[in-house]
């Protein structure tokens, strides 16, 4: 399953131009399942600079509009799209031009494949 997975990431990052990576984690930052090309910093694969989503999304749901979904972070460099498909998030990592629309259209080529990983997520301790 997870084999599956991480070729199907791999060939989602040939399709996207400028997108160095994804990554698929648990809430904590934890990584289940990545796809990264040499490109990709090294220092935003680290789990201390991917658990910040979960802090960002919990303040940003106290602005009154509710549970946000996606936040999109623009770099110098990279930009970094992060979605929240608890208990995972979905992590992309692209140069700064990368197509940003073109990212957020992969949820749904992705979601699919998130159910048996959701599942064993929920059940860990």
């Amino acid at each position: 399953m997870v084999d599956d997975l991480r070729k199907y990431l791999n060939h989602l990052l040939e399709k996207v131009n400028g997108l160095h990576c994804i990554l698929i984690t648990d809430r904590d930052g934890v990584p289940l399942v990545r796809a990264v090309t040499e490109r990709a910093p090294p220092l935003a694969l680290r789990p201390n600079f991917i658990s910040t989503f979960g802090m960002a999304t919990d303040q940003a749901s106290k602005l009154g509009l509710g549970r946000n979904k996606t936040i999109i972070s623009m770099y110098s460099s990279y930009q970094v799209v992060q979605m929240s498909k608890l208990p995972l998030v979905i992590t992309f990592i692209g140069s700064d031009n990368c197509n940003t629309g073109h990212i957020l259209s992969l949820e749904s080529q992705i979601e699919p494949f998130l159910k048996d990983l959701e599942v064993v997520v929920a059940d860990a301790p």
